[in-house]
C-alpha cells in the first residue's frame, strides 16, 4: 500500500513578500530599459552636409549652432552631387544646398529611408531657412520702398511706362534623395522587423539550450539550421508579403539568418560557458540592453552618447544597420555589420561547442553511477 506524499509546505510570509517586491523591481528595470532611450532621445551632433560659399556656410553655421544647441554638425561639400553621394553612402543624414545669391532658392536634401525622425528634423531646418529668407526678402523690399519714397530713385521720364514692382518669391526646395518604398511609406514595417528578429533569436537560443540534449556540436548544428530557416521565413514575410524590405531577396535572407545566428549564438554560447543560467543571462542582455540601444526605434544619433555608438556593436544594432543598408543604401559600405555579426556567431559557436558546465561526459557519468552503487552497497555489507 503506497503512502501519499505530504503536500509541500506553504511559502512563508517573509519569503512571499520578498518575491513580490523582487518582481516589482524587475518590472521597473524592464520599463527603464525600454523607455529610457525613447524618453531621453534627442539629436546630438547629427552629421548634415552643406554646399555653398565660405561666407554662406559661416553665416548658416552660426545660425544653426545658435538654434540647434549642438544637434547638428555641419560638413561642407563642394557641390550638390558630392552631398547626394554622402547621403547615399550614409556619411551624412542630410544636406543643405545654398544658392549663389541670397535670392536663389536653397535646397534641403533628406533621406527618409535612413530615418523618418531625421527626415522630419530636416523639414524643420527647411522651415527655418524659409523664415530667414522671408526676413531677408522683406528687408530688401523695405529698402527699395524707402529709396523710392526718399527720391533716391529717379522717377520715370514722360511717356515712359513706370516699371512694375514685383514682390520676389523665394521658396526652399525639399528633396527626398532616398525615399521609402510605396509599400512601406512610413517605414513602420522596416522598424517593426527588428522585434521578431530579436524575439526569434532569443527564442531559438533558449529552446536549443534547454530542450536539446547531447553535445555542444548538436546544439550548434541545430542553431545553424534554425537560423537559416528563420532567415528565409522572415525575409519571405517582410519582403514578399509586406514589401518592407527592398533589394535582393537572398542578400536580405542571409543578413536575417546571420543576425538570428548571432543573437541565438550569444545565448547558447553563454549557456555553454556557465550552464543553463547563461541562457537567461543572454536573453536578458539581448532584450534589456542590446535591443533598446540598437537604434531600431530611435536613431543611434538620438541616443545619449556613448550608448548610441555602443549599441551598434551588439547584434541587434548591427543587424538593423545591415538590413536597412541592403534595402535602401546600396552605395553604403556594409563590411562592418557583416563582419561584426560573423564575429558574434563565431564566438557563440566556439563557446557552444566547448560546453564547459553541467553536461557530463559518459566517463563522468559512469564514475558517478559507480560511486552511487558503492554507497548503496555499504549499508548492505554492514547489515551482514
Amino acid at each position: 500500500m503506497s503512502i501519499p506524499a505530504d503536500p509541500p509546505a506553504p511559502t512563508t510570509w517573509p519569503r512571499l513578500v520578498l518575491i513580490s517586491c523582487a518582481l516589482s523591481v524587475v518590472v521597473g528595470v524592464v520599463l527603464l530599459a525600454f523607455s529610457w532611450p525613447a524618453i531621453t532621445a534627442a539629436p546630438r551632433d547629427l552629421p548634415v552636409g552643406i554646399v555653398g560659399s565660405e561666407k554662406q556656410v559661416d553665416q548658416l553655421a552660426d545660425a544653426i549652432e545658435d538654434g540647434s544647441d549642438g544637434a547638428i554638425e555641419l560638413t561642407r561639400f563642394d557641390d550638390r552631387d558630392a552631398a547626394v553621394a554622402a547621403i547615399t553612402q550614409r556619411s551624412v543624414s542630410g544636406a543643405v544646398v545654398l544658392g549663389q545669391t541670397p535670392m536663389d532658392a536653397p535646397e534641403v536634401l533628406s533621406a527618409t529611408a535612413a530615418s523618418t525622425q531625421v527626415s522630419q528634423m530636416m523639414d524643420g531646418l527647411s522651415s527655418t531657412l524659409q523664415a530667414q529668407i522671408d526676413a531677408q526678402v522683406r528687408a530688401a523690399v523695405e529698402q527699395q520702398v524707402q529709396a523710392a519714397m526718399s527720391g533716391q530713385k529717379a522717377p520715370p521720364a514722360s511717356g515712359e511706362t513706370p516699371q512694375k514692382f514685383e514682390f520676389p518669391v523665394v521658396t526652399v526646395e525639399t528633396t527626398d534623395v532616398v525615399p521609402l518604398s510605396e509599400d512601406d511609406p512610413r517605414g513602420a514595417g522596416l522598424s517593426a522587423s527588428m522585434f521578431p528578429l530579436v524575439i526569434g533569436g532569443i527564442l531559438g537560443g533558449v529552446v536549443i539550450t534547454l530542450v536539446l540534449k547531447g553535445s555542444g556540436v548538436r546544439r550548434l548544428i541545430a542553431l545553424l539550421i534554425y537560423a537559416g530557416a528563420a532567415g528565409l521565413v522572415l525575409t519571405g514575410v517582410l519582403q514578399g508579403l509586406y514589401g518592407a524590405l527592398q533589394g535582393d531577396y537572398w542578400a536580405n535572407a542571409g543578413a536575417m539568418a546571420l543576425s538570428i545566428a548571432a543573437i541565438s549564438g550569444t545565448i547558447t554560447g553563454l549557456a555553454g560557458l556557465v550552464g543553463a543560467a547563461g541562457a537567461g543571462i543572454g536573453a536578458a542582455f539581448t532584450m534589456l540592453i542590446a535591443n533598446p540601444l540598437s537604434g531600431a526605434m530611435v536613431p543611434a544619433e538620438f541616443i545619449v552618447q556613448p550608448w548610441g555608438a555602443v549599441g551598434q556593436w551588439f547584434p541587434p544594432g548591427a543587424a538593423g544597420t545591415l538590413i536597412r543598408d541592403l534595402s535602401y543604401f546600396s552605395d553604403a559600405s556594409t563590411t562592418f555589420p557583416w563582419m561584426l555579426l560573423a564575429i558574434w556567431v563565431c564566438v557563440g559557436a566556439v563557446l557552444t561547442v566547448i560546453n564547459l558546465p553541467g553536461r557530463q561526459s559518459p566517463r563522468s557519468a559512469d564514475h558517478a553511477q559507480l560511486g552511487a552503487g558503492k554507497e548503496a552497497a555499504a549499508p548492505a555489507h554492514a547489515a551482514l
